[in-house]
C-alpha cells in the first residue's frame, strides 16, 4: 500500500486523474513507484499483480489452472458411476499400473463412483507354466479344464484382485475386492461352445445389490471376472463382458475399456487414423465393411450392448498412455474412441 503524502499544491480534482502520469512529484523510496530520469519528473505506478501475470507461470499456478479447467468435467460426472475394465499393457507395467490406480483414486476423491473390473491373462499363463499345466487356446479363447479353472480362480480372485485392492488402499481410498460369485453379483452359464472350451462362461444374470453399499460408502469395488452358475460351478468369463453387464446393471454414466491399441481406427494399418467419436450405426457399418475386425469386434459388441441397455457413453481407450483415464474423463481430447447411442 502507498503511504499518503501531502502535496505542495491544492488537491487534484477527479477529472485530472487520467493525466496522473504527468503530475510532478518528489522522489519516493517506495519500490512500487518508479520515476523516469527525464525532466520534469513524471510518476509511473506499477501494478505488481500485472507483473506476476507477465512472468512465466509457476508450477503452483499451472496446477491451479489445470484444476480450474477440470471443473466442468468434475461437475458433469460428480456422483455418477463409471465402470472401468482394466487389463492389457496397463496391467503388465508397474508404472502404468500406478497411473491407473492414481487416476481411479483421484476420480473417487472428486466425487465420481468408479468400479474396476479386471482380468489377468498374463498372470494366469505365468502360474500355469510354473505348475506345468498345459495352456491351450481355441479360436482365441482359453480352454479351461478343472485344473486350469482352479488356477484361474486362485490367480484372479486371489493374487491379482487383492494386489489391486492393496494398491488402491495405499493410494488413499478404501477398496473392496470381489469376484462375480460374491453376493451372487454375477451368475454364470456355460458358453455356447463349452464342449470345446470347458469352463468358459457367459453372464446369465447380474445382481448389483452388494455394490450399492460399497459405492455409497465412497469405496471402490474391484471385481475379478470369475463367477459361478446356479450349482456353484465356477467359470472364467471375459472381463470386457463382465464390465459391460455390470455397467448396464448399475446404470453407469460411462463404460471404459482399457486396451493395447489407440482405439477404433479407420485404417487398421494406420495408427494415426483414430476415430475419436462414433455412434452405434457407425460402428456397425465399420464391422460390416470389415474395417473393425479381430479382437476389436468383441469389445465393440460389448460397448454396443451396454449402450442398448442404458449406459450413456462407452469408450475404448489406449491403456498404454499414462493417465489415459483422466484424459478420457477430464478432457475434451479423450484418449481413444467414444461410442454413443
Amino acid at each position: 500500500m502507498l503511504a499518503a503524502k501531502t502535496l505542495p499544491k491544492p488537491a487534484i480534482s477527479p477529472s485530472s486523474f487520467p493525466s496522473l502520469q504527468s503530475l510532478k512529484i518528489p522522489k519516493s523510496k517506495n519500490p512500487n513507484i518508479a520515476f523516469s530520469p527525464s525532466k520534469p519528473t513524471t510518476l509511473t505506478i506499477t501494478n505488481s499483480l500485472n507483473q506476476d501475470r507477465i512472468d512465466p507461470a509457476t508450477p503452483g499456478q499451472l496446477r491451479v489452472d489445470i484444476l480450474s479447467e477440470s471443473l466442468p468435467f468434475i461437475q458433469k460426472f460428480r456422483g455418477k458411476t463409471i465402470v472401468v475394465k482394466y487389463g492389457g499393457a496397463a496391467m503388465k507395467s508397474e508404472s502404468l499400473q500406478a497411473s491407473v490406480v492414481n487416476d481411479l483414486v483421484l476420480l473417487s476423491c472428486v466425487g465420481l463412483r468408479p468400479v474396476l473390473v479386471h482380468g489377468g491373462g498374463p498372470e494366469i499363463n505365468l502360474w500355469l507354466k510354473r505348475l506345468n499345466i498345459e495352456v491351450n487356446f481355441h479360436d482365441g479363447l482359453r480352454v479351461t479344464d478343472d485344473k486350469t479353472m482352479e488356477i484361474v480362480s486362485m490367480v484372479l480372485a486371489g493374487k491379482v484382485n487383492k494386489g489391486l485392492v492393496s494398491l488402491i488402499d495405499r493410494a488413499g481410498v478404501k477398496a473392496v475386492g470381489l469376484c462375480g460369485a460374491d453376493g451372487r453379483l454375477v451368475t454364470a452359464r456355460p458358453a455356447a461352445n463349452a464342449a470345446k472350451l470347458g469352463f468358459v462362461g457367459e453372464v446369465a444374470r447380474v445382481d448389483p445389490t452388494i455394490l450399492w453399499s460399497i459405492l455409497n460408502d465412497g469405496h471402490i469395488p474391484v471385481i475379478a471376472s470369475v463367477a459361478a452358475d446356479e450349482t456353484g460351478q465356477q467359470y472364467n468369463i471375459n472381463a470386457d463382458t463382465v464390465a459391460g453387464e455390470l455397467a448396464a446393471a448399475l446404470g453407469a454414466e460411462k463404460l471404459i475399456l482399457l486396451t493395447d491399441v489407440a482405439g477404433i481406427l479407420e485404417n487398421r494399418d494406420d495408427p494415426n487414423s483414430l476415430v475419436k467419436q462414433i455412434d452405434i450405426k457407425g460402428v456397425k457399418k465399420m464391422m460390416d465393411e470389415g474395417t473393425i475386425g479381430g479382437g476389436m469386434i468383441p469389445k465393440v459388441n460389448c460397448c454396443v450392448r451396454s449402450l442398448s441397455q442404458g449406459v450413456r457413453t462407452t469408450s475404448i481407450i489406449d491403456g498404454r498412455v499414462p493417465h489415459s483415464l483422466l484424459l478420457e474423463v477430464m478432457t475434451d481430447e479423450g484418449a481413444g474412441t467414444m461410442i454413443t447411442g
